[in-house]
């Protein structure tokens, strides 16, 4: 069909595109899916959570936090908007 015009091309050229994009994301979360474990364990929550408190404790060393509560105080606190009563 020699009639068909830049624009019939381009159309199935785009459709052709789009089911592709398709296929590649299924493809992609089918891939996700067998990758997730099934369900959740305790033994692996109480793992992340271990491991969040293990950072969390590194973090506050790093800035000194939580160890001396009496040299918060002597930080300069931030001065929010005064309150007025109307």
């Amino acid at each position: 069909m020699p009639g068909r015009g830049r624009s019939s091309f381009t159309k199935r050229q785009k459709e052709h595109t789009r089911q592709q994009k398709q296929r590649d994301k299924a493809e992609r979360r089918s891939q996700r899916k067998t990758d997730e474990p099934t369900g959740t364990s305790g033994d692996s929550s109480e793992l992340d959570l271990s491991e969040l408190q293990r950072h969390a404790e590194e973090q506050a060393a790093l800035f000194q936090v939580g160890g001396d509560d009496a040299d918060i105080s002597s930080l300069p606190r931030e001065n929010g908007p005064e309150k007025t009563d109307s």
